[in-house]
């Protein structure tokens, strides 16, 4: 898909004019790459992480949850790896003075290809119509299997290159490509150098005595080293997971493309620990699991994509990413991966505590290995954010054509479930419409909207995602009936006051979604 930056930039501002997401410390001219979360934003990440919650926790008998502190011991991350290899390879272009991940120019120009490819495909379907056989045009055609070939030819280079940290080569690969700089369109690089994502502080009252501790570039770790307490004390037995929903902090030096890539930033992560040679049984399985929770909401299956990695990182024997296809392209949006026993044996090695199971069946100690599920809460955000905003073109009866921008977020995550409007500000209806509210605020998240003429307030609701707008009016005090109109047709149906509840709950209760995992 070509990348739609106009889209981009609309759902950007409309995040910000929604109360969606706020740059942070914008009154001070704000603070690059970190973001607020504003009065209907906190609500859909919060449905978002009690989805994701539900159906890891509540949905299976096996898997725990667990919140572990953001400060760790300082070992913890040496034995992780991350003081060593938490690495990015950066290169800086002499003329604009920016500094770029050179994996990402390389992944970028490569998706040059793939974008070629979809247009001659694009290109090829106009001209031949119904006859079109897209397989067959993608198998044969000799431009595509050009740029295919060069695509694939920079990728087994570039993959080479990172293999032997071989930053000479990667640096070559973009001057062979020809690949600029985006901002100065110059060739003028520096050297790639490698740059440690972890954020340092001190820990201790005076500086000279403090050690050194990092901000967890990761969430994982904290379950690792809590795998045995969590496991006793719930006696449990393996298989099972922990899951765990913190913040994770990484310095990156490009960060961009709004929330996607933050400097603090929030995840959601299972390990489930299990015996050694079972773990790529389990790793198919939560593979299919993850992308049944993604395709529970509605958001198109066509929109996401398996991605393979070809570059296994040190711990993993089998690795994929659940990828989106966003206004940018295809991007992770999770990753699955078997990480084996690498890191409960770091620990091991590192703490000199014992971190083997117990197996009373096969009567042997062992230590477990670990199948990772983890996604990201701004990235999943952002994902659902991108596929529910809609600019649609409406025909009046008397013909004319209206505009309304509409969020058709999936009912259950919307941050307000039904806004509750009387027609008028006065005649006893404002009071009704409370009652109404009071009654339904138990169940749904609800708001009250009294400003503005009625079209313009069921404008301002689509624009928020609300599913239902309920509007009181003189009948309603005559026979208890309301209005109801459902945000994405718009159609508006009389109901009793008695079966609110009922109709809105259909709708937006969130074990509609669990149903379907």
């Amino acid at each position: 898909m070509a990348h739609n930056e106009d889209l981009f930039k609309k759902i950007i501002s409309h995040a910000k004019e929604y109360g969606y997401v706020f740059p942070s410390s914008e009154i001070y001219d704000g603070l690059s790459a970190v973001y607020d979360y504003g009065q209907y934003g906190v609500e859909l990440k919060n449905n978002i992480k009690q989805y994701w919650w539900s159906a890891m926790v509540q949905m299976n008998e096996n898997v725990v949850g667990l919140d572990s502190a953001i400060f760790m011991h300082p070992t913890i991350w040496k034995a992780s790896g991350h003081v060593d290899a938490f690495n990015d390879p950066l290169i800086d272009n002499k003329d604009s003075k920016k500094r770029y991940r050179a994996d990402v120019l390389i992944e970028d120009h490569i998706e040059k290809f793939n974008d070629k490819i979809e247009k001659e495909a694009e290109k090829a379907a106009k001209r031949f119509g119904d006859q079109f056989d897209r397989e067959l045009f993608l198998s044969t055609n000799p431009k595509i299997l050009e740029y295919r070939k060069k695509g694939e030819e920079i990728k087994e280079k570039f993959v080479l290159a990172l293999e032997n940290n071989d930053l000479e080569a990667v640096r070559q690969i973009i001057i062979d490509n020809e690949i600029v700089c985006p901002i100065s369109g110059t060739r003028n690089w520096t050297e790639v150098r490698q740059f440690n994502l972890m954020f340092d502080t001190k820990l201790g009252s005076v500086t000279d005595d403090a050690s050194t501790i990092y901000l967890r570039p990761e969430t994982a770790q904290g379950i690792f080293v809590n795998y045995l307490n969590v496991q006793k004390t719930g006696r449990m037995k393996i298989p099972f997971g922990i899951a765990q929903i913190g913040k994770a902090f990484r310095n990156e030096i490009v960060a961009r493309q709004f929330i996607f890539r933050m400097r603090e930033f929030e995840q959601m992560e299972m390990q489930f620990f299990v015996k050694p040679g079972e773990e790529l049984t389990w790793f198919e399985f939560w593979k299919n699991r993850r992308m049944q929770w993604h395709l529970a909401l509605g958001l198109g299956n066509q929109k996401y994509r398996f991605y393979k990695h070809d570059k296994l990182a040190h711990y993993a024997n089998a690795a994929f990413d659940i990828q989106y296809e966003f206004p940018f392209g295809f991007k992770e949006v999770e990753g699955i991966h078997s990480r084996t026993d690498y890191d409960l044996s770091q620990h091991q090695q590192f703490s000199g505590k014992k971190l083997q199971y117990f197996d009373p069946e096969l009567n042997q100690n062992y230590v477990p290995f670990v199948v990772e599920t983890s996604i990201g809460v701004d990235r999943t955000f952002l994902m659902i954010l991108c596929n529910s905003f809609v600019e649609e073109k409406i025909t009046k009866e008397d013909g004319s054509v209206d505009e309304r921008v509409v969020l058709k977020l999936p009912p259950a995550l919307a941050p307000i479930k039904a806004t509750v409007l009387p027609l008028v500000k006065k005649d006893g209806l404002p009071e009704k419409a409370h009652e109404i509210m009071d009654a339904l605020k138990f169940d749904f998240n609800c708001q009250y909207d009294e400003k503005d003429s009625i079209g313009k307030r069921y404008r301002r609701q689509d624009a928020i995602g609300t599913p239902y707008c309920i509007t009181i009016d003189h009948e309603t005090l005559e026979n208890n009936t309301v209005t109801i109109r459902e945000r994405d047709t718009m159609e508006q149906i009389r109901v009793d006051i008695s079966k609110l509840a009922e109709i809105i709950g259909q709708k937006v209760d969130m074990k509609h979604l669990l149903k379907r995992l």
